[in-house]
């Protein structure tokens, strides 16, 4: 189904010839708009009231996002169906506080992991556009709230415990002395991680509280970006079952996959970052390689349904329009859920198996937010 038309042809005219006007001032946008499709047929719907909003909207929806290659399938997808979009980068980009919402919706895509493709400042800058564009009334999908989640691991773990959920215990600290005080009666070994993660970097796993001294004493920059750490309870799982990742949708299951990690932390769905044959494309700046067979993602349509249960439990309390929840199994009988991650790079492997693309599935939950 085609996005509602919000504005006569008549109308279109105008927002598309006023379009350079509200992009004044906003560095991001790309020097030529993506084309929008030819006029479509009007609804029968009662038509939305007239406002400043959707009067000066010259596009359906504006990406935001830091990675063009990621982005591909999707802006193919939304292409194909004759959506008019716009990517917004967020690795070059700046706004004012006049800049009045560009279009009718935004889908937030921007990663944690941003850093590590010399990007860093493109998430700051998310957080304040979204916040910017939200106080002037914009509908942002995973907008700065989620956003501000999934940077931070040490609030990921507090919600699931509020939740109920079983999650691994954590400390979070910005000085090891900290540390010192309050790892009384913790039991190595345990995983040391950044509170904002992205594709695995900076964790490891550490057996003292000596050795993370030693870690940090050997290299202080690893505090960056973020300057806080966490240390987590560390569990393992069986290899051959490895840790189990739900996608969802508007709220709902797409799929289910295991992932066999091998060791690596690096865990990245997308097929840019870990290949379905031979090894990953994105490998991590200043970190030794990896010897370990690459990442392997299998379809799970075994999947329980209480797991999902949970995991739809977790995308409603964290607001999650797209979204990927991890958990993993103890061998001592745990189901423990760990990772929340707004930014879903979708595996079409995966999907194939359940006879669908996902990328059309994300833009037919994007119309159909675009005809509320």
């Amino acid at each position: 189904m085609p996005p509602r038309q919000a504005r006569n042809t008549r109308d279109k005219r105008k927002t598309r010839n006023a379009g350079p006007e509200f992009q004044a001032g906003i560095s991001g946008w790309p020097e030529n708009l993506e084309p929008s499709p030819e006029p479509r047929a009007p609804t029968k719907e009662p038509r939305e009231p007239v406002t400043l909003l959707n009067m000066t909207s010259p596009l359906d929806l504006v990406v935001l996002h830091e990675h063009p290659e990621w982005q591909k399938p999707l802006f193919e997808a939304l292409r194909r169906r004759g959506v008019s979009f716009a990517p917004f980068d967020l690795a070059r980009a700046g706004f004012t506080n006049d800049d009045l919402p560009g279009a009718r919706l935004y889908f937030n895509q921007a990663s944690p992991s941003a850093y590590l493709r010399g990007h860093t400042r493109a998430v700051p800058l998310a957080l304040a556009y979204m916040r910017s564009l939200e106080l002037r009334g914009a509908r942002v999908l995973n907008g700065a709230e989620v956003f501000a989640l999934e940077l931070s691991k040490s609030t990921q773990a507090t919600l699931l415990r509020t939740l109920g959920i079983d999650t691994p215990r954590s400390i979070t600290f910005n000085d090891i002395r900290a540390l010192g005080g309050l790892v009384g009666g913790f039991e190595w070994p345990g995983v040391l991680k950044p509170d904002q993660g992205g594709s695995g970097a900076r964790i490891q796993v550490v057996g003292s509280l000596a050795e993370i001294e030693q870690i940090f004493a050997r290299d202080p920059a690893i505090w960056l970006p973020d300057n806080l750490f966490l240390l987590q309870e560390y569990l393992p799982h069986d290899p051959d079952q490895g840790i189990v990742r739900l996608e969802f949708v508007g709220g709902e299951l797409l799929y289910a996959m295991r992932v066999k990690t091998h060791g690596r932390f690096n865990l990245c769905p997308s097929p840019v970052c870990n290949p379905d044959e031979g090894d990953s494309a994105c490998a991590l700046p200043d970190e030794p390689p990896v010897t370990a067979p690459p990442v392997e993602f299998a379809p799970f349509p075994e999947v329980p349904a209480d797991a999902v249960h949970t995991a739809t439990r977790i995308v409603e309390a964290a607001g999650l329009a797209v979204g990927g929840i991890e958990y993993l199994e103890t061998p001592a009988g745990r189901r423990v859920f760990y990772d929340i991650n707004a930014n879903s790079n979708l595996r079409p492997s995966v999907a194939a198996a359940f006879g669908f693309d996902p990328f059309e599935r994300v833009v037919d939950y994007l119309v159909t937010e675009l005809q509320r």
